[in-house]
């Protein structure tokens, strides 16, 4: 029995898979600050997580990774960038 391979080469597979990756990319990223800002004991309040998981911008997830090494607070991760 053959199973039709068409859908898995169609553009449409290709877009599903793309959109898949950069998902998980996203949700990695969100877990990464989550646990860098646990790990240096630093309480992220409701607010704060839920700006965090709701973000689907990479660029922005990667300034709020960054900063998430350095902070004292969950609130300074979302302040304006320094000129």
């Amino acid at each position: 029995m053959s199973v039709p391979l068409s859908f898995y080469r169609s553009m449409t597979s290709h877009r599903l898979r793309a959109e898949g990756r950069i998902q998980g990319r996203i949700e990695g990223r969100v877990e990464s600050i989550l646990l860098v800002l646990e790990k240096r004991g630093i309480e992220v309040p409701d607010e704060a997580r839920e700006r965090i998981t709701t973000c689907r911008d990479f660029g922005i997830l990667r300034t709020w990774f960054t900063r998430a090494a350095t902070v004292a607070s969950a609130d300074e991760l979302f302040a304006p960038p320094e000129s």
